[in-house]
C-alpha cells in the first residue's frame, strides 16, 4: 500500500509535484479507506447520546513490543437527561476489570454491541458533571479493525494508533460519536525506558508534552491538550523515534514543529520537513492563525502509506511535500472544524486537497498549479456521474466516503470554482469567517452551514451553484462558437450538454481567452447562466484563436471551440440589405443555406431581439444606431453589421 514517494521527491520540474500529488492523494485516500474498512458501517451509538463529554484523563500502559494495553480512562461528563446509566463504546474483546466513581465500585456490564454498560448509585440529574474511572486491558490487534498497531520498523518495536472514523473503541473505552468533542485531556503513556537494543522509547500524543518521569525501568510521557477533540483525533505512538523542531516565528508568538521521525529516516525527514514552516505561512497568511499554536504542531512516523491528521500531530507514512500540505490543512478543516457528519466528510477532505493545490499555486507557479488543476479534473470527469454530497446509504460504504475522485478531487475543484465564481478577495474572507464562527469553530459544521456563511460573505444567493456542482451529479461539455464581426468585436456562442441528468444546465463562469494574429492575449470570463448564450465583447486586435478554461479552472470535458463562419467566401455570398435602412430588412442568400434563427444585438453586445426566419426582419421597435445581425444557419452562425437611421 505504501507508494515509493521519496523516488519521485528528487525530481524538480513543475509536472512532478502534479504527478506526486496524484500518487500522494492516491496514498492518502487508499490508507483511509483502508483503514476505515468495517469501521464506518457502523453507526454512532444513539445509548451514548444522554451525556457530554467534557475531559479525558487518558492513562496508557504499554510495551511496543508487545500487542497489549491496559489502563485507566477518566472521563468528565455532563448529563444531557437524568441518568441511571452511563454506555461507553468498547470493543468486547477489550476486558474491564473495574469501574469506579469518587473511589467507588461500580457495576456494569460488556456486551457483544461493543458496549460498557455502567449503573450508577444514584440518579446523575440532568445538568450535573460527574466523572467515572474505567480500569481496563487487551490485546486490541484482535479486534481487526488496524486501530493499534503493534508492529516494527527497520527491527525496531513500535505502537501507533489510527481511529478514524470509528476505530477508537477498538484500544480504549470512549464515546465515538462524531459530534461531541471532548473540551480538554491528558494523556499518561507508561512504557518501558529503552528498548530491546537499548535505544531510548520516545511517547507521542496530541498536545504539548508536560513531563518524562522515570521509575525504575518504565518511563511516563505526560501530555496536555487544552482543545476540544473528538474521539477519533485522539492517538498515541510510541517507539525509538528522533526528535527534531522547526520554529514558526507566527507574528511574535512562536510555536514548535516537532517531528518524530525514524532513525533511519532521520536524514531525509530532516532534509523534507523544513518545508513546513513555508506551508503553514501560507495557510496563516490566507486564513488565519494556526487554531492550536498554544501547543505544538508535529509530525510522527507511522507505518500507513498516507497520513494522519491528529490534532497537533499529523502521523505521516513518508515526509512528502503534498502529505505534508494536506495533513496541515487539516488541521483548519476537520480538526478546528469537524465535519458534521460523514455525509459532509468533503468538507475535510476537499478543503486539505484544495489547500495542497493552493500550497502548488503559491510555492510552485501558476503553470504548476494548472497542471494540478488538469489532473483533478481528469480524474472528476473520469466517470459521467456521482455527487461530492454523500446520502445516508453512501455512508454505509467505506470507499464512498473517501473516494478520490468525489469527495477528495471535486470537493477541492469545486472550492476552486467557487473561488473563481466569488473573486479571491470574497472567498478567501468568506472562509474566515468559517473558520471564526464561534458556532463552528473548535466544533461541527455541516454543508448548509457553509454554504450559509459564504452567501452572507457575497451577498450572493448561491443555491444554484451548490445545487449543480456538489449535491446532483456529473459535469458539462461546452461547445465555444465564435466570430469577430467588426475589427474591435467578438461574438461568443456558448453551449454544454450534461453528463448526468440530474442536472439540466451547469451554471458557472467560463474563462475565455482570445489571441491575436500579432500575439495579442485578451482574458475574459463569461458567466454562462442559459445554455446555448450568445456574448458580445470588445476587443482591440484581430483574433486569431479562441481558447476556452486556458487555466482548467471549470469541470468540464470534451468541450470544443469552432470559428462561428466557416470562410469569408460564404460570408460573401450573404446579403442583407438596403444597409443602412429606416424600417425593415431582407436577405439575400444561396439556397443551401439554410435559417434558422436571426439575433439582433446593440453595440454594448446586449440582445434586443430574436426571430424566428423571414426573408424580411422588420425593425421598428428598436431604436437607432449600429446593430449586429446574428445568423444562426446550417452552415455554422453568421454575423452582420447594418446601420439603423
Amino acid at each position: 500500500m505504501k507508494t515509493p514517494l521519496f523516488i519521485l521527491c528528487s525530481l524538480c520540474s513543475f509536472l512532478f509535484f502534479g504527478q506526486d500529488f496524484n500518487e500522494t492523494l492516491k496514498s492518502i485516500q487508499t490508507a483511509e479507506a483502508s483503514r476505515a474498512f468495517n469501521k464506518t458501517l457502523q453507526k454512532a451509538n444513539i445509548n451514548t447520546g444522554n451525556y457530554d463529554v467534557k475531559y479525558h484523563r487518558l492513562e496508557f500502559n504499554l510495551d511496543p513490543s508487545v500487542a497489549f494495553i491496559s489502563g485507566d480512562v477518566t472521563t468528565y461528563l455532563e448529563a444531557k437527561a437524568n441518568l441511571n446509566q452511563v454506555t461507553f463504546d468498547l470493543s468486547n474483546n477489550m476486558t474491564v476489570s473495574q469501574v469506579t466513581q469518587r473511589g467507588n465500585t461500580l457495576s456494569f456490564t460488556q456486551n457483544t454491541n461493543d458496549e460498557l454498560v455502567i449503573t450508577l448509585p444514584a440518579v446523575q440529574n440532568l445538568g450535573v458533571l460527574d466523572s467515572l474511572t474505567v480500569s481496563y486491558s487487551g490485546n486490541p490487534i484482535s479486534s481487526g479493525f488496524g486501530s493499534f498497531e503493534q508492529n516494527q520498523h527497520n527491527g525496531d518495536p513500535i505502537v501507533w494508533t489510527l481511529s478514524e472514523p470509528y476505530g477508537a473503541k477498538g484500544w480504549w473505552p470512549c464515546k465515538q460519536d462524531l459530534n461531541d468533542k471532548a473540551d480538554s485531556l491528558d494523556v499518561f503513556i507508561t512504557t518501558p525506558t529503552f528498548n530491546p537494543s537499548n535505544e531510548a522509547y520516545i511517547a507521542v500524543s496530541n498536545g504539548l508534552e508536560q513531563s518524562q518521569i522515570i521509575n525504575g525501568s518504565n518511563k511516563t510521557t505526560h501530555f496536555k491538550h487544552r482543545y476540544a477533540i473528538p474521539a477519533y483525533l485522539i492517538a498515541i505512538a510510541v517507539t525509538n523515534y528522533e526528535v527534531y523542531s522547526h520554529t514558526v516565528p507566527n507574528n511574535g508568538k512562536p510555536f514548535d514543529i516537532v517531528n518524530y521521525v525514524y532513525p533511519e529516516s532521520l536524514s531525509s525527514a530532516q532534509t523534507s520537513t523544513p518545508v513546513t514552516v513555508d506551508i503553514m505561512n501560507l495557510f496563516t497568511n490566507l486564513f488565519e492563525e494556526y487554531p492550536f499554536a498554544n501547543e505544538k504542531y508535529g509530525h510522527a512516523q507511522f507505518g500507513w502509506g498516507g497520513g494522519m491528521e491528529h490534532t497537533t500531530v499529523s502521523f505521516m507514512g513518508d515526509f512528502n511535500r503534498n502529505l505534508i500540505a494536506h495533513e496541515l490543512a487539516h488541521q483548519w478543516f476537520g480538526d478546528k472544524i469537524t465535519c458534521g457528519s460523514w455525509k459532509d466528510i468533503w468538507l475535510n477532505e476537499g478543503f486539505a486537497t484544495y489547500l495542497s493545490g493552493i500550497t502548488i499555486e503559491n510555492l510552485d507557479g501558476n503553470p504548476a498549479f494548472t497542471t494540478w488543476k488538469e489532473q483533478r479534473n481528469t480524474s472528476i470527469t473520469s466517470s459521467p456521474n456521482g455527487a461530492v454530497y454523500l446520502t445516508d446509504t453512501d455512508t454505509t460504504s467505506v470507499n464512498r466516503i473517501f473516494n478520490g475522485r468525489l469527495t477528495y478531487n471535486k470537493g477541492a475543484m469545486v472550492l476552486h470554482m467557487l473561488r473563481k465564481k466569488l473573486g479571491d478577495a470574497t472567498f478567501f474572507q468568506g472562509v474566515k469567517n468559517y473558520l471564526a464562527n464561534p458556532n463552528h469553530a473548535y466544533a461541527y459544521a455541516k454543508t448548509p452551514d457553509f454554504i450559509n456563511i459564504m452567501e452572507t460573505a457575497s451577498s450572493e444567493n448561491l443555491t444554484e451553484f451548490f445545487s449543480d456542482w456538489l449535491y446532483n451529479q456529473g459535469y458539462p461539455s461546452y461547445t465555444v462558437q465564435w466570430s469577430q464581426p467588426t475589427t474591435n468585436q467578438v461574438l461568443i456562442n456558448i453551449s454544454q450538454t450534461q453528463s448526468d441528468a440530474s442536472v439540466s444546465f451547469f451554471e458557472a463562469p467560463v474563462p475565455i481567452r482570445l489571441t491575436g494574429t500579432l500575439g495579442e492575449t485578451l482574458d475574459i470570463t463569461l458567466t454562462n447562466t442559459i445554455n446555448n448564450e450568445d456574448f458580445l465583447r470588445t476587443v482591440n486586435f484581430t483574433i486569431a484563436s479562441v481558447e476556452m478554461d486556458p487555466e482548467s479552472d471549470l469541470i468540464s470535458k470534451n468541450n470544443s471551440v469552432l470559428l462561428g463562419i466557416k470562410n469569408t467566401e460564404l460570408q460573401s455570398k450573404f446579403t442583407i440589405y438596403p444597409n443602412p435602412t429606416t424600417h425593415s430588412f431582407s436577405f439575400i442568400k444561396p439556397d443551401y443555406i439554410e435559417v434558422h434563427e436571426v439575433k439582433i444585438f446593440n453595440a454594448l453586445g446586449q440582445l434586443l431581439q430574436t426571430f424566428s426566419w423571414s426573408p424580411t426582419i422588420n425593425l421598428e421597435p428598436l431604436a437607432s444606431g449600429l446593430l449586429l445581425i446574428q445568423l444562426n444557419t446550417n452552415q455554422g452562425i453568421i454575423n452582420k453589421t447594418l446601420l439603423k437611421n
